[in-house]
């Protein structure tokens, strides 16, 4: 089947946090991590089909939704879940929070990989823990890796549960390897720290690539963490409000199960659900199709920045949509940088420090859009430069 990924879908108007926070129509939005494509077909037809039953009242999640995330993940990551390990919540973001308030007390320590999806600090700070940087280090070619003497350093601290670990990336991109996932998890079993990993972007890794799931790799790994997925990402269903926990170790579990209910997270949607099973059991082929789609964009935005923005390096994206400039040229700060854009240019990029004081400096792009999108906002970056650079 062809898919339409160039197609310009008007989204402004449409209650879209993305398009309709600023009040300036003229605004071009990268910033927020969903995309403006249509989700997959069969979703849409699944979702149509529930609605014309015409009521939505609260739902029982079937077998048939165990199923369809049991088979994904086997099929496609050769990682065999079983149904009990699934605690089905509303989104990864509460899922992190109620794991870290299921698995730690207030005091406590978490360790974060810095610069890192900011929601991981709020998480961590709404129960009462502190938060511990391992900052990653940037080699000459753009490229992050972990430090992996100061992660053993920060684990060993006995007031530290936690890791949480980001696989794939968001900001930096980056598909953590075998080896890397290894080393983490060998450092964290000696210390007796938790890895809870949000894998949200598990699917929109890039085919020289190869995502892994952390609790895959051993059964140590697996009895000694917890993992957050959802298809939310990479199907473009974020509002649908629907997102798994894999937890094996069933007093683990028993805890997290408390949590959710506790932070009152443990109901979904009926639309989650279905969205889901479509998702899985037929959304296959558009998922191939759009990350061929995003690649081509990577490939587009590295030509124009290696011809109009040399002195605007970007990371080698290996997963996600979000790409990763470093703007420390302009020596000005990410915020002031994200507003000057906002009101000169009209484009809205998240600035670095978002993700912590190792992203200052640096601006976070999404480049999940029709090409023609992507072209636009970078044209206008170029003219934003053009100016400031003088």
């Amino acid at each position: 089947m062809d898919y339409n990924f160039d197609e310009i879908i008007l989204r402004r108007d449409t209650n879209s946090y993305k398009w309709d926070s600023s009040s300036d129509r003229e605004v071009l939005p990268m910033w927020v991590a969903d995309m403006d494509f249509r989700t997959a077909p069969s979703i849409i037809k699944a979702l149509r089909e529930r609605v014309e039953h015409g009521i939505f009242g609260y739902t029982r999640v079937p077998d048939s939704y165990y199923d369809a995330v049991i088979g994904w993940f086997k099929r496609r990551h050769a990682w065999e879940i079983r149904k009990e390990w699934i605690i089905y919540t509303s989104g990864v973001v509460p899922a992190v929070s109620a794991v870290i308030k299921a698995l730690t007390v207030p005091g406590d320590k978490v360790v974060v990989q810095t610069p890192v999806y900011n929601c991981f600090f709020s998480s961590i700070r709404n129960n009462g823990c502190e938060i511990v940087a391992n900052p990653l280090c940037c080699d000459n070619n753009n490229r992050y890796y972990i430090d992996f003497d100061d992660l053993e350093q920060k684990v060993s601290d006995d007031k530290v549960k936690i890791l949480l670990l980001c696989n794939p990336h968001n900001p930096v991109g980056r598909v953590w390897t075998k080896e890397e996932l290894m080393q983490i998890g060998n450092i964290c079993l000696r210390h007796n720290v938790t890895v809870v990993s949000d894998e949200i972007h598990c699917e929109l890794v890039f085919p020289e690539y190869h995502y892994i799931p952390f609790a895959s790799l051993s059964d140590e790994f697996l009895k000694h963490s917890v993992t957050c997925i959802s298809p939310s990402k990479a199907f473009n269903i974020a509002g649908l409000q629907i997102a798994n926990i894999v937890a094996c170790d069933d007093d683990m579990r028993k805890k997290i199960d408390k949590a959710i209910n506790i932070n009152e997270v443990c109901d979904v949607n009926p639309f989650g659900v279905i969205a889901t099973v479509a998702a899985y059991n037929e959304g296959e082929e558009w998922l191939t199709c759009l990350l061929a789609y995003l690649e081509g964009n990577y490939q587009c935005m590295s030509e124009f920045v290696a011809g109009y923005l040399p002195d605007f390096p970007i990371t080698k994206l290996e997963g996600t949509y979000l790409v990763w400039m470093d703007c420390r040229i302009l020596r000005k700060s990410s915020d002031e940088l994200e507003q000057l854009l906002l009101t000169e240019n009209k484009l809205w990029l998240n600035a670095g420090t978002m993700y912590g004081e190792e992203g200052e400096g640096f601006m976070r792009w999404n480049i999940a859009c029709p090409r023609s999108m992507l072209i636009k906002g970078l044209e206008k970056f170029r003219d934003f430069v053009t100016i400031h650079c003088d």
